[in-house]
């Protein structure tokens, strides 16, 4: 029950969040196109005005922002004004109407609480219009706003999706006009992915080198001198065996921790939650952690996530002076969002060799999005989202 519970009310609240943020862009879109109604689309304050709120809903929908003029003859410009007069209008009254289901769910399922307040004259809240004569009246009143909190939790994401709709449709960049930025943007990211391998070989070569050789020419010395020792000293060669044993195993867990460092096989043993549940358990400052990805992503999103979580969680302990830390991975259609927030002292920033501009780079070579957010006297949260296809 909980498995499906917990992912429904999450997702009712993601889309109630939308609604809200989208029910207060469309405010600003109503006052766009009035300003462009009054001044019939001439005055270049009324474009740059119906430019702006554009832009926050292509923020808020993760779309690309358009380079270019705002003149009536662009067709960025025309698209935005019948998004404006779209969603200034029936995106506002999506939004209403959705921000209004979870208030009369609240407001109907306790009115047995307090039906004795209102004078007996007097109709029932919302839309029942009706007299409440007693008990019976205010039960069927709390039906009622369990049907209200059921379309509240089904309704919502839908609500959320349609609101949106004009946005991704309208907002969206048609067809290659930004053709020239995308392969500015996969350029970029493909030098960041040239720069990141780059790094990850020579951590590679540099613990094969200083760990693992090392050990290895000791064993080898071991050996030999183990050899000699055979002929001139019997009664040594026990202790230089149990030497060269200890140089063995020392190379076989360096060895090992190499291997983890690329790809962990403990994401392939256990998954991607149970890998993250290790790290959670293991981090020297408490750890709460919750993972909602149905199913596998591939091996390379859920290596990066891992690796994510596992060097943010180094920096809690390491930095950050927290008592506290929390760490979410959850999938949202063809991204995997990864957030780890922590109450230490802030200030994080990627220029202290915290491992943050390892992160990043990380991250955006796989055409990744990462935000820090880390005032002084913090919190600290980290948001990382990651392509997973569909």
């Amino acid at each position: 029950m909980r498995r499906h519970v917990v992912p429904r009310l999450r997702a009712t609240v993601d889309a109630l969040e939308d609604i809200v943020r989208g029910l207060g862009t469309s405010v600003l879109a109503l006052g766009a196109l009035f300003g462009l109604l009054v001044t019939l689309a001439l005055a270049p304050g009324a474009r740059k005005a119906t430019r702006a709120v554009a832009d926050r809903e292509r923020t808020r929908l993760t779309v690309p922002h358009p380079q270019g003029a705002i003149a009536l003859t662009d067709p960025v410009m025309r698209r935005e004004i019948a998004w404006a007069a779209v969603h200034g209008t029936a995106g506002f009254l999506l939004g209403a109407a959705g921000i209004t289901l979870p208030v009369y769910a609240l407001e109907n399922t306790t009115f047995p609480l307090w039906y004795r307040a209102l004078d007996p004259e007097d109709a029932g809240p919302g839309i029942v219009l009706w007299r409440i004569d007693g008990l019976g009246d205010a039960l069927v009143v709390l039906a009622l706003g369990i049907g209200f909190a059921l379309l509240t939790v089904f309704g919502c994401p839908a609500v959320a999706r349609l609101q949106a709709l004009p946005g991704r449709r309208l907002l969206a960049p048609a067809g290659d006009a930004d053709l020239s930025l995308r392969v500015a943007e996969l350029t970029a990211t493909r030098a960041a992915a040239l720069d990141a391998h780059a790094v990850e070989l020579r951590r590679i070569e540099r613990a094969l080198h200083d760990g693992t050789q090392n050990r290895l020419v000791a064993l080898n010395v071991l050996l030999g001198a183990a050899r000699r020792a055979q002929q001139r000293n019997p009664d040594a060669v026990g202790d230089i065996l149990d030497r060269a044993q200890d140089a063995t195993e020392q190379a076989l867990a360096e060895l090992r921790a190499v291997v983890r460092g690329i790809l962990p096989p403990v994401l392939g043993d256990r998954g991607l939650a149970g890998a993250l549940a290790g790290l959670a358990s293991g981090c020297a400052v408490p750890c709460h952690l919750e993972v909602d990805v149905p199913g596998r992503c591939a091996a390379s999103v859920e290596a990066t996530a891992y690796f994510v979580v596992a060097e943010a969680l180094t920096n809690v302990v390491k930095h950050s002076g927290a008592a506290a830390a929390a760490a979410s991975v959850r999938r949202d259609g063809p991204r995997l969002n990864v957030r780890i927030t922590d109450d230490g002292r802030g200030g994080a920033n990627e220029d202290n060799g915290s491992g943050l501009a390892g992160i990043r780079q990380r991250v955006e070579a796989y055409d990744g999005r990462f935000e820090l957010d880390s005032p002084p006297g913090g919190p600290t949260t980290l948001d990382v989202e990651l392509p997973c296809g569909s």
